[in-house]
């Protein structure tokens, strides 16, 4: 047998385009259907919690359960109340039973059958029923507080989500200066190295300089799965998939916040509070029910009627009908002492509670000032100690460079300038969180923590 060269040689060639495109096609496929990360804001953040948070659906829930109490306390109590009714029947009567019987004529016990058939419409209407009246307003606060409950959920979520993303954001600004200490300590490497195999660097600083890259590839495999850990949480959070790739739109960074004084913003919060709004709500919805409470003595008037046919058969139906009107009196009624008893507790508990709450206002609002200076204050050094740190760091790599050291101060200096950016991530998550708390202290949340983390 011949050999074909040119044969085998198409052979192979035609073998490894196969394989090289059976290599790359799974892995253009794989790649295109990978979707890109939902680059997702802080605003996003809070309106997909409040759309999917269990406790804002439960909340919203009970606000229509108190409008349907309402609702059913004014058509029981203060609307017109129309039915209808129709029959036909067959029957008969044992006079004797009902005492009818005439001396000397002779009456049959029993008399029918005989039918009859009645069409009527009955209507009711209270024309002066305080203690209804009073019961419909009580209802009215209790809805109006269950709105202001239902707002105050909103409030806590989106303080919460608030927070979760201020974690993401931390977690992200760790992984950048995780990976910034590898770079540095990647240059080290390479610096001493390139020293050693020019006999200007002993193999010591080789060997240190491998082991602070190593150390500083660890904390950055660390840092981006806490990040990853963190984008979590606030997936399941926001009603999304843990499947879904998310990427924070906004990185974390320092705004100063102007602060006003306290006074102000207290007499403001005692306005805007949804759970003091509610407490005062409740109390409201009290004292109408203690006025309801004292109507149960006042007299209660209403008219009523009927009007329809009756006949002993449909064909021989005749009009008839009926209106009247009723005056009711309470003589005796122990069971409003109790009552009246128990309302007058209640108030007394709400009122306390009210008064609780200012005052845990006013010291929220004062924490969040003390914090958000503070934290201030910590930005301020912080920074400057970042800046120092850097600058060491560099100095320290001028000398080794040049010759005048070994690599213990670069060593030295980036361990010095990791704690100086972990210092200036605290400092600035707390300066944000400061924002958050004096967002939520003051009622309307949401938009208090758009307007403080917008640009100024």
């Amino acid at each position: 047998m011949k050999f074909d060269f040119r044969k085998a040689v198409f052979l192979i060639l035609a073998s490894l385009i196969a394989s090289l495109f059976t290599g790359l096609i799974p892995s253009a496929i794989s790649q295109a259907q990978q979707p890109s990360p939902y680059r997702l804001t802080l605003q996003d953040a809070i309106q997909k919690a409040l759309v999917a948070n269990l406790n804002v659906l439960v909340a919203g829930t009970r606000v229509d359960e108190a409008a349907g109490t309402r609702e059913r306390r004014l058509a029981a109590a203060l609307l017109p109340r129309v039915t209808a009714q129709t029959y036909a029947n067959v029957q008969n009567r044992d006079l004797r039973a009902f005492g009818l019987s005439l001396p000397g004529i002779p009456i049959p016990n029993v008399v029918g059958p005989f039918s009859n058939y009645d069409f009527r419409i009955y209507a009711q209407q209270n024309i002066v029923d305080l203690q209804s009246y009073r019961g419909l307003k009580a209802s009215e606060r209790a809805l109006d507080a269950g709105k202001m409950d239902d707002q105050d959920a909103r409030d806590l979520i989106v303080r919460a989500i608030a927070g979760l993303y201020l974690n993401a954001q931390s977690a992200s600004a760790r992984v950048e200066a995780a990976q910034s200490r590898v770079n540095d300590s990647n240059a080290l490497f390479k610096l001493a190295k390139d020293k050693h195999d020019a006999g200007t660097a002993t193999g010591v600083d080789v060997l240190r300089a491998q082991v602070q890259l190593a150390n500083d590839r660890q904390a950055a495999l660390v840092a981006e799965n806490q990040y990853k850990q963190s984008l979590l949480v606030l997936a399941r959070n926001l009603g999304m998939s843990p499947e879904t790739p998310l990427e924070l739109a906004e990185p974390l960074r320092y705004q100063s916040l102007d602060q006003p004084e306290s006074e102000t913003l207290v007499s403001a919060a005692l306005e805007a509070r949804a759970d003091y709004l509610s407490l005062d709500r409740q109390r409201q919805g009290l004292v109408e029910q203690q006025s309801a409470n004292r109507a149960r003595l006042y007299p209660k008037l209403s008219i009523n009627g009927n009007i329809g046919e009756i006949g002993r058969s449909i064909g021989g139906v005749q009009p008839t009908g009926l209106i009247q009107g009723q005056i009711d009196f309470t003589v005796f009624d122990r069971d409003r002492n109790g009552e009246a008893q128990e309302l007058a507790s209640r108030v007394k508990r709400v009122d306390d509670q009210i008064a609780d709450l200012r005052r845990g206002i006013e010291e929220d609002i004062s924490e969040a000032l003390l914090n958000l200076d503070s934290a201030a204050q910590q930005v301020t050094v912080a920074r400057e100690g970042q800046d120092l740190a850097q600058r060491e760091l560099e100095l320290s790599q001028d000398r080794f460079q040049s010759g005048t050291t070994n690599n213990v101060e670069v060593v030295t200096a980036q361990d010095e300038l990791a704690r100086a950016q972990e210092n200036y991530i605290l400092a600035v998550s707390s300066h944000v969180d400061a924002k958050f708390a004096l967002a939520r202290a003051m009622g309307n949340t949401e938009k208090n923590i758009l307007q403080y983390m917008s640009n100024p």
